[in-house]
């Protein structure tokens, strides 16, 4: 079939669908944040027994087995999503993390409560791949940078909402204790139950029915999103003739296509993913995962003093991604993705050294972390935009699922390693964290020069164009061989 699907999307103009369709599929990044912040503070409440009386390796197996489920949700709905399209699984694991972490409220034990913090973690790992590659394939190319930066940012909008709401969830004076934890735990439904409604009405990927034959249904995709961005009589600008294709559409690949595609075909850009995922999930792990501990050990500040510190470094977070965003499609992802990466890598180091001269306070550090931090997030937020358009369209949600399970297994090492690096807590060295910031920053610095050597100019080029689809490429081939 021959087609321009691709191309009027494309030349598109923003519009409030666009908006629509952002804020509708980017709450899934909100509601992780919150969902890891929430659970991060109810841990020590858990422990009470006037809860569940859990000791605090129970506590911290509850996070691991919520990680699991991101890891195995990830895997099985980005296959889905590739499979049966992006339109059924984003509404599919949104519905799925409502009622799971709906029913986890009322866990009387903790077998309950693994169980469906598991499949809340599932929820939310497959609505990574499925959202990424819908609002990928929908939004035109020239914004596709910095609407994804933002997008995988909001993770900190969420973790400041679930910060702000402990402070009146988990205050005993305002609400008994067993039931400000499990309250927290309804926030992230009643969010998400009016975010599902408004999912129901987005169209699906027409690039995806595309590439699964169904032609018809991707010109009605199309024209309903033509329709909602011309509405109040806005002209839309000429489609390029020039720009349509060839398609035989392709459908599913077998893993031993995916298996191809990603190690023969794309080597290079495996490589760059892998490497930028990684270090960025070391990074993040390893200094939000023991940011409190750090600040009790090393300056004494209380757990619940923390929360201050908390909201500072989750305001740097949030900026980076929607300041630098615009960047990444203006000046271009190689240099800022490379820039980004080396630039936090050196100022942690930077940051690492003064910390071990014992030149900070709790609030010099603070600061400090979200100063780093700021670039951090754009360079992290960059590596999930990398991995959703380098990779052709009938893989591109496992991909974007295969690179977040492996940077999160390497990146769950790291909680572990700055926590035995902190040493004693009566008598801490310094020194044993400062070398493990080096470590972090070594990973970070040399992410930055993959990137460089790398990295692909995706600004403003249209996703096919940056990896020809297994369709495209079976058109192609068909015609050679005619």
């Amino acid at each position: 079939m021959r087609t321009l699907v691709p191309a009027r999307l494309d030349r598109l103009p923003w519009s409030r669908f666009h908006t629509r369709l952002v804020v509708a599929l980017g709450v899934a990044w909100v509601l992780d944040g919150m969902e890891i912040t929430i659970a991060s503070a109810v841990g020590s409440v858990l422990q009470e027994r006037q809860t569940l009386g859990l000791s605090a390796v129970q506590v911290g197996f509850t996070a691991t087995v919520y990680l699991i489920g991101q890891v195995a949700g990830a895997l099985v709905f980005g296959r889905l999503s590739d499979r049966f399209g992006r339109r059924k699984l984003f509404i599919l694991t949104l519905g799925l993390y409502l009622v799971a972490n709906g029913i986890t409220a009322f866990s009387p034990n903790l077998a309950f409560l693994l169980v469906f913090r598991f499949f809340a973690g599932a929820g939310i790992g497959g609505e990574y791949a499925a959202i990424h590659s819908a609002i990928d394939e929908l939004i035109p190319s020239r914004y596709r940078g910095r609407v994804d930066l933002a997008v995988s940012g909001t993770y900190w909008l969420g973790a400041i909402i679930g910060t702000a709401s402990t402070y009146i969830l988990l205050n005993p004076d305002i609400l008994p204790v067993d039931l400000g934890w499990r309250a927290g735990l309804l926030i992230g439904p009643l969010l998400g139950a009016m975010i599902w409604v408004l999912r129901r009405h987005l169209p699906e990927s027409p690039r995806w029915l595309l590439m699964h034959g169904r032609h018809e249904e991707a010109e009605r995709a199309v024209e309903t999103v033509e329709a909602a961005v011309s509405e109040g009589g806005r002209s839309l600008p000429p489609v390029d003739e020039s720009k349509a294709m060839e398609l035989r559409p392709h459908g599913a690949p077998s893993y031993r296509e995916i298996v191809r595609v990603v190690l023969r075909d794309y080597p290079k850009r495996t490589f760059l993913g892998v490497t930028m995922m990684v270090s960025q999930s070391f990074l993040y792990n390893a200094i939000f995962f023991t940011y409190v501990i750090v600040l009790n050990t090393f300056y004494g500040v209380s757990a619940s003093d923390a929360s201050k510190y908390l909201l500072i470094f989750a305001v740097g977070n949030l900026a980076g991604p929607f300041i630098l965003g615009p960047l990444f499609d203006t000046i271009g992802r190689r240099p800022m993705i490379s820039s980004t990466y080396i630039a936090s890598g050196l100022l942690l180091a930077v940051t690492g050294w003064l910390f071990n001269q014992g030149a900070l306070t709790a609030t010099t550090q603070a600061l400090l972390w979200s100063v780093i931090f700021f670039v951090a997030s754009a360079a992290a937020s960059a590596g999930y935009l990398t991995v959703s358009e380098l990779f052709p369209l009938e893989i591109r949600a496992l991909a974007i699922a295969l690179f977040f399970s492996v940077a999160q297994g390497v990146g769950a090492l790291g909680p572990v390693l700055f926590g035995a690096l902190i040493g004693d807590e009566a008598n801490p060295d310094p020194s044993g964290l400062f070398y493990g910031y080096l470590l972090a920053s070594g990973l970070m610095v040399a992410a930055g020069i993959v990137a460089y050597f790398f990295a692909v100019d995706a600004e403003r080029r249209s996703l096919e164009d940056l990896a020809p689809s297994l369709s495209m490429l079976d058109a192609k081939a068909g015609a050679g061989a005619a």
